[in-house]
């Protein structure tokens, strides 16, 4: 059985000068990121049958913002401080222990979320205009046989990669 993870980079956030990082807002581009991606998902009828999020602020309410665009309740959110700072390792074990359903969407951090996902899959992924795999909002859609159990190093193929700049407003 084929299925799915969705990787989703939080929206771009803003930093007050008084603010810890777990706390840290979305920028009003962040949070427009975050529509736009949520309406991509919507169009493409990538509804997740669950989703696992880092409680951080930034990401949570990436989460959230998705989910409005889904019609999915918001409280159906969960929330896992393992993925807040996670590295890769911790990201799949996270996944391996947490998911038995045929899609999820992870909203996480950089690096964590960029080393998963050049981890899982076995071909190069292309730079974004600022370097990066996964700038803020962007989503990878990943495919893989077998059960959470089963995913490993090199086992996934990347479908997808939307960045929010290349989505309409």
């Amino acid at each position: 059985m084929t299925h799915e993870l969705l990787l989703l980079r939080h929206a771009k956030s803003d930093w007050p000068v008084d603010m810890d990082d777990f706390s840290r807002p979305l920028k009003k581009r962040g949070r427009r990121a975050a529509k736009r991606v949520g309406r991509w998902l919507r169009e493409q009828h990538l509804i997740p049958d669950i989703i696992l999020s880092s409680p951080a602020t930034r990401a949570l309410t990436t989460a959230q913002r998705v989910c409005r665009q889904l019609d999915i309740d918001e409280s159906s959110i969960i929330c896992d401080l393992r993925i807040y700072e996670a590295d890769a390792k911790t990201l799949l074990t996270v996944l391996k222990t947490s998911c038995h359903e045929r899609r999820v969407l992870l909203v996480g951090h950089n690096p964590g979320l960029e080393d998963l996902l050049l981890k899982l899959i076995p071909s190069s992924v292309p730079l974004s205009a600022n370097g990066k795999h996964l700038p803020t909002a962007a989503l990878a859609q990943l495919a893989f046989e077998g059960g959470w159990t089963d995913l490993t190093e090199g086992c996934a193929k990347l479908v997808a990669l939307v960045r929010p700049d290349s989505l309409p407003e």
